[in-house]
């Protein structure tokens, strides 16, 4: 591929990681999935791989809307990473969900209402109860994604209410919706369940004496995981060599703080990968270093999911212990 954005740029022939099924619906785009979800049942492994920023699929109208062109799309991808986590599924057995919308059209990692109501015309902005604007907002990353550096405004026009609410139908909240339903499914069968949402990130700076950290691991600052399974995916980013860190500068956004419940059973982690990493020198297309880290985050989750089911088969004893006395 070339990096050139098209209105087929998505995923296809999803085979190999249970049955695959498309859920929701890109606006503009008549029956293109906003999302695919593969899950094997019954379940091998009690996790589930999460890629909100890996959609590919730009519909004409949008491609139409961007003010300096569609290249300026990829700088919102998590490029790729949609087929590092299939690769990681398919090597772990783990359950997969992957968007297929782009982040430029809604980005599945914030929350409904973290909005620039100034990109709105006038008469779909709220009347009243508009809330202080995130500090994701004023950077130009809501929601719906506003503005880049260097780039400026995406944008050649503002959005109608419409646009608004089709987006947030049909892609948004069923995709929410699936998580938390695997979720559920896996936390009933091993009695704890963990999401991986899978990013990608450009290159850290390094300083003198300290390698760049290939991979960040956000647990929001362990509001959404038990502190074994963050130890245990240090452990394993030092046996394979990878420099890792730890909630800086990504600590986890909507989609941790939305589904991260380890009291509950369930726990969360972002994972940022340094595109650089697996991708080439033009940071577009996959390079040959994509196998290699495709074999250690499948370490990662064969390790994760130990760890997860202990928890689930420690949180059962305990409720019988509790129901005995």
């Amino acid at each position: 591929m070339s990096g050139a954005l098209g209105e087929n740029d998505s995923q296809a022939g999803w085979q190999g990681v249970g049955q695959g099924t498309g859920g929701g619906r890109i606006p503009g785009a008549p029956g293109v999935p906003a999302f695919f979800l593969a899950e094997v049942n019954p379940s091998a492994i009690p996790v589930l791989i999460a890629a909100p920023h890996g959609g590919r699929h730009y519909p004409r109208a949008l491609l139409a809307d961007f003010r300096h062109g569609p290249t300026a799309a990829l700088k919102l991808e998590d490029r790729y990473v949609d087929l590092m986590a299939r690769g990681i599924a398919e090597a772990t057995g783990a359950s997969l969900i992957v968007a297929n919308a782009p982040r430029a059209m809604i980005d599945l990692n914030r929350a409904p209402d973290d909005i620039d109501w100034e990109m709105f015309q006038r008469e779909a902005r709220p009347s009243e109860g508009v809330p202080t604007a995130s500090r994701r907002v004023r950077g130009g990353l809501g929601l719906i994604p506003r503005r880049l550096p260097v780039q400026g405004d995406l944008w050649r026009r503002r959005l109608g209410a419409a646009d608004l609410a089709e987006r947030l139908a049909g892609v948004h909240e069923p995709y929410h919706a699936a998580i938390a339903k695997a979720l559920s499914t896996l936390r009933e069968r091993w009695g704890a369940a963990l999401l991986i949402d899978l990013h990608s990130m450009p290159p850290l700076p390094s300083r003198p004496g300290v390698a760049s950290a290939q991979v960040v691991i956000g647990d929001r600052f362990g509001a959404s995981s038990h502190g074994s399974v963050v130890a245990s995916a240090f452990a394993h980013f030092a046996q394979v060599g990878r420099e890792a860190a730890h909630n800086r500068p990504y600590a986890g956004g909507y989609v941790l703080e939305r589904h991260g419940d380890p009291r509950g059973g369930i726990h969360a982690l972002q994972i940022e990968v340094d595109r650089s990493r697996y991708l080439d020198s033009a940071l577009v297309e996959p390079s040959e270093q994509m196998v290699g880290m495709i074999e250690d985050l499948a370490g990662l989750v064969r390790r994760l999911g130990s760890v997860v089911a202990e928890l689930g088969r420690d949180a059962g004893a305990q409720d019988w212990s509790l129901a005995a006395e």
